[in-house]
């Protein structure tokens, strides 16, 4: 199972490494050290959380006032795999995208829940919206 750094982890939750060195402090996330001394979080562990922060209501600290690029790096929550399609689930910050693929690709590039992955979007249709 990969782990994640708290910098890491704070990159893939959208967040500040202070805030999520605060939330492991405060037992919100649970963390382990490694050989040199690393506060590390299981990637299960981190794509559980993601999913929960991403449902709680909190309010943003910050306001919104950027278009959204095409590409969401983030952390796998889910995989379902059929036969010959698959459905992949990745928790970008407060952006939960889904992607339906084949299962070979799945298996070719290795996609396992709590794996960090990054989403990327082509669309013929753009908004942008200013919170």
């Amino acid at each position: 199972m990969q782990s994640y750094t708290i910098g890491q982890a704070a990159r893939l939750l959208g967040v500040s490494p202070d805030t999520a060195r605060r939330w492991a402090d405060a037992g919100r996330v649970t963390t382990h050290r490694d050989d040199s001394g690393r506060r590390l979080i299981d990637g299960a562990d981190l794509a559980a959380f993601s999913v929960e922060l991403a449902r709680s209501d909190a309010p943003d600290d910050e306001p919104s006032y950027t278009s959204v690029r095409n590409a969401f790096p983030g952390i796998v929550t889910a995989i379902k795999l059929g036969d010959v399609a698959a459905q992949v689930e990745i928790q970008a910050g407060p952006h939960r995208l889904v992607s339906l693929l084949t299962r070979e690709a799945v298996e070719e590039l290795g996609l396992e829940v709590g794996m960090e992955a990054t989403a990327r979007v082509k669309s013929t249709n753009v908004h942008v919206d200013r919170v």
